[in-house]
């Protein structure tokens, strides 16, 4: 089971899951849900390697390691940090 905390409120999710959703319920805006607007930029304040691989999307969006669209990131597993 991973973690996410979200300005450091904890949430349990399961490990290769999409955060889009917690993210969401948390009140992190969304738009497009299909990373290309930019809405739901986060950034990961702890636990960069516990997410996934950037993906074409957050590339075409100048995203880095520590600046993710919560929309397309994936937690692998382990514990991350983030803020919006």
């Amino acid at each position: 089971m991973a973690k996410i905390f979200i300005d450091n409120i904890e949430y349990n999710v399961k490990d290769q899951t999409q955060i889009a959703d917690v993210c969401e319920k948390h009140g992190i805006p969304f738009s497009c849900n299909s990373g290309v607007c930019g809405t739901c930029q986060i950034e990961v304040l702890e636990g960069p390697d516990n997410l996934a691989e950037l993906n074409q999307e957050e590339k075409d969006m100048a995203m880095d390691r520590n600046h993710r669209l919560a929309c397309q990131c994936v937690i692998k597993s382990g514990i991350v940090k983030v803020t919006y």
